[in-house]
């Protein structure tokens, strides 16, 4: 099939997608791609000079829209998908409602946040100019198997003239430094306050050296395998780095980078990490600092994850937690631990993937709820299809019913919440972060 052909199918899908109230920002990739078997629809493409691709098991929907925001000010024209839908029919899509009828890409930057396992299939003869790789971690087991396996999907998907921006402090990630000729930049986080010597997840997702296969030693971790290390018996090791985080200052909202102050939109680590990213890849593509300084510093975007509102006269923080992912909720888990005062955290999902419908909840046990025995946290409420799952994992990991709360009916939870202590956090998935803003916002409704 003509390019044009495929074009005009695309959009006419997607308008009567429209016209039904759906998104449509998948559906008509999947006619074309699985339907028509157009499976290299987007090789006949002709893209801009900048095409940017960002993967990596987390981190990547952040870091792409932090980098939307600072090309948007610099004066580009940007096309990405803003959805956050990041696979092959999702990137057919978006690619082809922003094309012709013959097949020219219509806007200065393509910027893909592409799913690890896709991205063989989105970049299967037209490579990427420039690839950022955030980490590879434990996720999605069910799905991805284990880490090699997902690394090896991003390796085959290279072209050799892609420019590539590494996250250092992910060995695995890093080991691209003395296994490929791309031109490579890497980023990274120095040690800071929020850095540790003992490591402290379940299982390590990364723990021997990629050429000699020793087992490499770490002087120090962020979380997870991510940190510094080096091998004991051959040359591989972190290094240094070109773009480097020096210092963080949570409470003045900033970072150090080479010797720059960027301003800092959430007060955690990753973020950190996503706008060091974000930060190195545009100076790469050519934008001068102090555009990239004005666009993050003075113009600035506001996180795309971790809401905070007020409840009844709470502090309410929802931190979307990845499920399938231990170091995602990790994270969320460090996270309301190190805040001062009493505390009530809230717990659960509906579904374990928007991606397949099979329930493997092995994964749980991967995560370290044990850190949820916290003498500040009053109540855990656990919510959701699977709170009985859920419960019986920090029972295990040694929370009593005297702290645990189930709710059964969901619609009752902000009623259940008025019996509890404390500010509120929400260590839940995507769909439940939405399910709860919508009580509260009917909850609002209702006193007007």
């Amino acid at each position: 099939m003509k390019i044009g052909n495929s074009v005009r199918i695309n959009k006419l899908v997607t308008k009567v997608c429209k016209l039904f109230g759906k998104n449509g920002s998948v559906y008509p990739g999947h006619v074309l791609y699985d339907f028509l078997k157009q499976e290299d629809v987007l090789d006949k493409v002709k893209y801009p000079k900048y095409v940017i691709a960002v993967t990596g098991s987390s981190g990547k929907g952040s870091t792409t829209d932090l980098i939307n925001h600072i090309l948007t000010d610099a004066g580009y024209d940007v096309c990405y998908n803003k959805s956050g839908s990041n696979g092959v029919l999702a990137a057919v899509t978006l690619i082809l409602n922003n094309c012709d009828n013959k097949g020219n890409f219509l806007h200065d930057v393509l910027l893909l946040e592409c799913d690890e396992r896709h991205l063989k299939l989105i970049f299967k003869k037209n490579k990427p100019t420039h690839m950022i790789i955030t980490n590879i971690t434990r996720d999605q087991p069910s799905r991805n198997g284990y880490p090699d396996l997902v690394f090896q999907d991003i390796v085959d998907s290279l072209g050799n003239e892609t420019k590539l921006l590494i996250n250092a402090d992910d060995p695995m990630v890093n080991s691209l430094k003395f296994t490929r000729k791309n031109e490579i930049v890497t980023y990274g986080i120095d040690k800071n306050d929020d850095s540790y010597t003992r490591f402290e997840n379940i299982y390590p997702d990364f723990a021997y050296c990629p050429i000699c296969n020793s087992k490499i030693k770490y002087n120090y971790y962020h979380y997870g395998h991510i940190g510094n290390y080096e091998c004991p018996k051959c040359d591989f090791k972190r290094g240094n780095v070109d773009y480097e985080v020096k210092e963080i200052n949570y409470d003045k909202h900033y970072i150090d980078v080479n010797g720059k102050d960027l301003y800092l939109n959430k007060d955690v680590i990753y973020a950190a990490y996503y706008t060091v990213a974000a930060y190195g890849l545009c100076r790469e593509i050519g934008i001068s600092e102090e555009v990239i300084i004005t666009a993050i510093n003075k113009d600035k975007r506001e996180s795309k994850r971790g809401k905070e509102l007020i409840l009844d006269g709470r502090k309410l923080t929802m931190l979307e937690s990845k499920n399938e992912n231990n170091l995602s909720y990790y994270q969320s888990m460090k996270y309301i631990t190190s805040r001062n005062g009493t505390k009530t955290v809230i717990l659960g999902f509906d579904n374990v993937s928007r991606r397949y419908k099979f329930n493997d909840l092995s994964w749980l046990w991967d995560v370290n709820f044990e850190m949820l025995n916290d003498k500040d946290i009053d109540k855990i409420i656990v919510i959701g299809r699977f709170r009985y799952d859920v419960a019986t994992r920090l029972e295990f990991a040694g929370i009593g019913n005297n702290k645990m709360v189930l709710v059964h009916d969901f619609h009752k939870l902000l009623d259940v919440i008025k019996d509890t202590k404390g500010d509120l956090y929400t260590m839940v998935c995507f769909d439940m972060t939405s399910n709860i803003l919508n009580l509260v916002e009917e909850e609002e409704n209702e006193k007007v």
